[in-house]
Parts: structure tokens; C-alpha cells; sequence
């Protein structure tokens, strides 16, 4: 059977990337031109601006690409790009330079759901692991608990209702004065602290999550007393959240009777995250997640979501478009 190379691009926020991958799983070049130094002074990302520095970074960073994979255009088989969710100018650019790549090369287009492709990105790292699994998807605007049935079959088992988790992250650094990006400082600060603060947990009939609440008490607590010990504060969130996520989680592979579990999108870099899933695994459960460099938005799981959707009879035309509110299906 013949290697198939795709050329993933994403651009759905503020990362410029191109990514040539073989067959869905080996990774040959991932270059990934970062704008957090550049959305740091503004406390989160600028649209307008993230928009156009893809327009200024794309070209370059494909030519990239290209260089360290050490292949031409000539050598690619299919042109996968994120076309939602995300930020609708920054999407534009990608999906724009995606489609002049197909008509111009005449290589088929695939249009890729950025969720996917944090899905995908576990294929990458565990080259063994195959559907079915529950995936928990836990990024700055996802919070999704999914049955990954095959490689083009998903449901949607639970979401969130308010906040994303790694948007809680972010607001709590910001008010207690971490700054940006949140994530990582808060579990590098928690690792100082005790988890001695009780926090309200939310619970549903269903598996959907809340992060709201818990959020709120934190930005509470910290206007009531500004001197409240910041690492305690951090630690007693991450740990409310995590059981959160492992309580759901728990409830699904319970009752659909499914022992192997994967954690994706920004937030399963998380240390504590990770350490509290890798428990699970003296209770039988077979516990996965993507590289660190895996974990945010990278266009290496765009190719490799984009191949699976390729070999599955899943391609697009040219007048595929951004969708900004793109929902899993």
C-alpha cells in the first residue's frame, strides 16, 4: 500500500502551523510559529491581530515544513486544514491558503474539525492505540467528553455548560495576578501549595461538566482577602476540577464498560491532570495522552485527523469555509 503524506495546516487561534505527516501517524515536520509573546501585554489573544500574523507566517512556515520533512510539493497526497471552531479571521487564513494550495496542485482538500484534531493527536504519540475509547477533550474553549466509536464516528457524551476548563484556568490567573497564558502558572504555582480550600463542585444528572462556579469562588475568596496564600488557592482548584473530570469520566467508561481512556487539547499537559489519570490505572483503565507538544494547537493532529478522514471517503471542494462555531459530529 502506498505512504500517504499529508500536509496539515491549522490556524485557529494564535499558532501558525504546518505539519507533513505519513499515514496518519508519523510525524516528518511540525513547525509551529508561536504568538503568545505577542498577545502576553494584552492578557489574552487579540483577533484581529492573531489574524494577521498567520497571514504574514504561513507561507514561510509551510516552506519550512516542506525542508524538514525533506519532500516537495509534488510528494503530498492531500492539503488537511482546520476549518473550525476557533477564532473566524484566523481560520480564514488557513483555510484560504489551504484551498489555493489544492487548486494549484490539484491534491485533494480535506476540511478538519480542530476538535478532531485533538483527537487525532493521540494517534501520533500512541502508535498502537485504535477506537473504540472515551476521549476527554480539555482545552482554553472545549471541554468535551466523547466515544470515539471508529475513525469517523463520534458522541458526544458530555460537555460543558459554561466556562471551557482552560478558559476557568485563565481567569483565575488573571484575577489572582499569574497572567497569561494561565494554565501553565497555575499548575506550576499549585505544586507550592496544599489543597486545604473547600471549593463548590457541580453536578448534573447527566455527564455534562461546570466550571463556572468554581471559578467564581476562587475570584471570591480572592477579593475577600487579597493576602489568601495564591499557591493553596491554585492547588484546591486544580484539585476540584480534576475530580470533576475524573468523576465524569469514570461514569462513562463505567456504563459503556471501557477501559481505555484518552485525555486531549491544552489542558491534559497539566502535571496534576495527568498524575491524578495515571491513578486510574491500577483499577484496570488503560490511560493515553498526546506529547506535551501535542497537547496545544499543532498542525501535525490536523494531518493526522485529516488522513482518517481521507481514507474514510471524507474530503471538501473549494468552497469550503471557516466555521467559527463548528460543532464535533
Amino acid at each position: 500500500m502506498k505512504d500517504i503524506l499529508t500536509l496539515g495546516i491549522e490556524s485557529s487561534c494564535d499558532e501558525t502551523s504546518v505539519a507533513i505527516v505519513k499515514n496518519g501517524r508519523e510525524v516528518l515536520s511540525n513547525v509551529i510559529n508561536t504568538q503568545i509573546a505577542i498577545h502576553t501585554q494584552f492578557g489574552g489573544v487579540v483577533p484581529e491581530i492573531a489574524s494577521r500574523k498567520h497571514v504574514e507566517n504561513i507561507s514561510n512556515v509551510t516552506k519550512e515544513a516542506l525542508k524538514e520533512a525533506n519532500v516537495t510539493f509534488d510528494d503530498i497526497d492531500i492539503i488537511a486544514c482546520t476549518y473550525g471552531p476557533g477564532l473566524v479571521g484566523a481560520l480564514l487564513v488557513g483555510v484560504s491558503y489551504a484551498k489555493a494550495l489544492s487548486y494549484a496542485l490539484n491534491k485533494p482538500l480535506v476540511g478538519t474539525n480542530h476538535i478532531e484534531g485533538h483527537i487525532a493527536a493521540n494517534y501520533i504519540t500512541n502508535k498502537k492505540l485504535e477506537p473504540p475509547f472515551l476521549c476527554l477533550i480539555i482545552s482554553g474553549g472545549h471541554t468535551h467528553l466523547v466515544h470515539i466509536k471508529n475513525y469517523k464516528e463520534f458522541e458526544i457524551l458530555g460537555k460543558t455548560r459554561d466556562d471551557a476548563i482552560g478558559e476557568a484556568f485563565d481567569k483565575v490567573a488573571r484575577v489572582i495576578g499569574l497572567g497569561y497564558p494561565g494554565g501553565p502558572k497555575v499548575d506550576k504555582l499549585a505544586k507550592e501549595g496544599e489543597s486545604t480550600i473547600q471549593l463548590p463542585k457541580t453536578h448534573f444528572d447527566n455527564l455534562d461538566f461546570s466550571f463556572s462556579g468554581i471559578k467564581t469562588a476562587v475570584i471570591n475568596l480572592h477579593h475577600k482577602d487579597p493576602q489568601i496564600n495564591k499557591a493553596d488557592l491554585c492547588a484546591s482548584f486544580e484539585k476540584t476540577v480534576t475530580e470533576e473530570l475524573i468523576d465524569n469520566t469514570l461514569k462513562a467508561a463505567k456504563s459503556l464498560k471501557i477501559k481505555k481512556i484518552a485525555l486531549a487539547g491544552g489542558v491534559s499537559a497539566n502535571s496534576y491532570i495527568r498524575n491524578k489519570f495515571e491513578l486510574l490505572k491500577k483499577d484496570g483503565y488503560e490511560i493515553f495522552y498526546p506529547d506535551i507538544k501535542l497537547c496545544t494547537d499543532n498542525a501535525a493532529m490536523i494531518a493526522s485527523a485529516g488522513y482518517y478522514n481521507y481514507i474514510n471517503g471524507k474530503t471538501s471542494n473549494l468552497t469550503l469555509n471557516a466555521i467559527p462555531n463548528l460543532k464535533l459530529e
